[in-house]
Parts: C-alpha cells; sequence; structure tokens
C-alpha cells in the first residue's frame, strides 16, 4: 500500500493531476498506520499482520 502511494505521488507529481496526489497521500498515510501497528504487535483486522 505504501509504495502504490508513492507511485501514484510520483506519477501524480509528474503529470499535475491533483487527484492522483491526494489519493497517495492517503495510501501512504494508511499503509504508515497499519505497518506501524502491525510492528507494535497490534491485531489489525483480526490478523497479526495486515498483509
Amino acid at each position: 500500500m505504501i509504495v502504490l502511494g508513492v507511485i501514484l505521488l510520483v506519477i501524480g507529481l509528474i503529470a499535475g493531476i491533483g487527484i492522483l496526489w491526494t489519493i497517495g497521500i492517503i495510501l501512504v498515510a494508511v499503509g504508515l498506520v497499519l505497518w506501524v501497528m502491525g510492528a507494535l504487535g497490534h491485531a489489525v483486522g483480526g490478523r497479526k499482520h495486515y498483509y
């Protein structure tokens, strides 16, 4: 999810498409939150790891 967000950020920046930039930021933020929760040992969605 983080990688997809970064790809969308780069495409949005290069192409000048604001909606891709916004979606990229959201995906990166959600991916980071899930990653941190998984790293701390919290179950995410009933699983130990969210992936």
